[in-house]
C-alpha cells in the first residue's frame, strides 16, 4: 500500500491537499538549519559572494526585475 493511501489524503479535496503541502513546507523550513547545505552548494554560495564582492554593481532591482517579468506575461 503506497504510504498516502495508509494516511488517508487521497479522501482530501484539493485544497486540503495543497494546505497540507503548505503545512509541510512550512515545517520543513523551520527545521532547515538543522538541514546544513551540501558541499556543492556551498561551494555555489561561496562563488556567489565572491562574485557579488568582486562586483558590488552588478546588480538589477527588484522594480526593474518585477517590470521585466510583467512586460514578458504580457507578450
Amino acid at each position: 500500500m503506497r504510504q498516502e493511501l495508509a494516511l488517508g489524503i487521497e479522501h482530501l479535496d484539493i485544497e486540503e491537499r495543497l494546505s497540507l503541502v503548505e503545512e509541510l513546507w512550512d515545517s520543513i523550513a523551520a527545521d532547515s538549519a538543522a538541514v546544513p547545505p551540501t558541499h556543492a552548494q556551498r561551494l555555489d554560495l561561496d562563488n556567489r559572494i565572491d562574485d557579488h564582492e568582486a562586483n558590488p554593481d552588478d546588480v538589477i532591482s527588484w522594480s526593474d526585475v518585477k517590470a521585466s517579468i510583467t512586460e514578458r506575461l504580457k507578450e
